[in-house]
């Protein structure tokens, strides 16, 4: 079974048909998916302008980064979760948008490079990582969230 075979047979099974044809389901489900990213860009956020040392720079980025860790990985997780039930709904759609598939490739990248070099350089004490590399690595991130975040927006305009 190909790929497109599969999103096919996905889409138009009887329960998603259902949760398609109902007027409040998607946009429940969409909204909620929206408050998840809402979580993760407040986490993001947070952490990497305190890497720019544009905010809170009273603040350990230690304990910020741990802080925010928790409110990262609950938003992913509605995320994600949302995420999948809507790529359900209209899977052969989403099949063929570019900005989907843009969008799925900067998520498997944020959420790796999050998890390793990020990570890594928030939770070192202050003295052990360069200013520049900090800066760096919260551009690159920033970058790679704002990246989801457009591909996602740009998936209803096809």
């Amino acid at each position: 079974m190909s790929l497109l075979e599969f999103c096919r047979w996905l889409q138009y099974s009887a329960p998603l048909h259902a949760m398609r044809e109902s007027p409040i389901f998607f946009p429940i489900v969409a909204t909620i998916h929206l408050m998840g990213l809402a979580l993760i860009g407040g986490a993001v956020l947070v952490v990497d302008l305190r890497l720019l040392g544009v905010a809170l720079q009273n603040q350990p980025v230690a304990g910020l980064a741990h802080d925010a860790e928790r409110w990262l990985f609950r938003g992913l997780v509605v995320m994600v979760t949302t995420g999948i039930l809507l790529f359900m709904c209209f899977a052969t759609k989403y099949y063929y948008l570019t900005f989907f598939w843009v969008k799925m490739a900067a998520l498997i990248a944020v959420i790796v490079f999050t998890r390793s070099v990020h990570r890594r350089v928030a939770l070192a004490k202050d003295g052990d990582v360069s200013p520049i590399r900090r800066k760096v690595v919260a551009l690159v991130s920033m970058f790679l969230w704002t990246t989801v975040a457009i591909g996602g927006r740009y998936i209803g305009f096809p």
